[in-house]
């Protein structure tokens, strides 16, 4: 088992992107995102409503990070600190082999390799940093993007998982 202990906060830096800590300055950017119809069109959560929604959920995000419950990045250009999507890992186990991925990304920002580039530069933190064996992932049955994305990576369908959501599983020796 390796560190599961994310102070300082790993910044993570991919050649067109930095994984930056979440702050509250990014506010708009996250109520921009969670309220976006697209967005949410796969997701099972209710879209938030005003910005002081964003406000509450970048504080309970931070403050599960402090708890190194899970690790959650702002995606941002290089040339830019503007939020454009999230990536995070969280679910771990009590033996930090096993966690789960999540992400979103503006749909101005989609198609464009963005996704796959931070998808990359997480899951080689999970595995080498936080020593993980098993990372899953869960999507909508009709998000052929995520699919594709996951299928990418060596992601493979393990269950139909609940409702129109399908598990993907990622083992480090894939």
């Amino acid at each position: 088992m390796r560190d599961r202990n994310f102070k300082p906060f790993p910044v993570l830096k991919t050649e067109r992107l930095t994984l930056r800590e979440l702050a509250s300055s990014d506010d708009n950017e996250i109520f921009a995102l969670r309220s976006n119809e697209n967005v949410n069109k796969y997701l099972d959560r209710k879209p938030s409503k005003s910005i002081d929604d964003a406000k509450t959920f970048i504080q309970t995000i931070n403050k599960n990070i402090q708890k190194n419950d899970s690790i959650y990045w702002a995606i941002t250009l290089n040339d830019s600190d503007k939020l454009i999507g999230t990536i995070c890992l969280f679910d771990f186990s009590n033996d930090n082999l096993k966690a789960e991925i999540g992400y979103e990304l503006l749909p101005e920002f989609q198609g464009k390799g963005i996704m796959q580039e931070a998808t990359s530069k997480v899951i080689d933190f999970g595995i080498q940093r936080i020593g993980l064996n098993l990372i899953k992932a869960y999507t909508h049955s009709e998000n052929q993007s995520s699919t594709r994305l996951l299928e990418k990576f060596n992601f493979k369908k393990n269950s139909s998982g609940e409702g129109n959501f399908m598990m993907f599983k990622l083992t480090s020796k894939d």
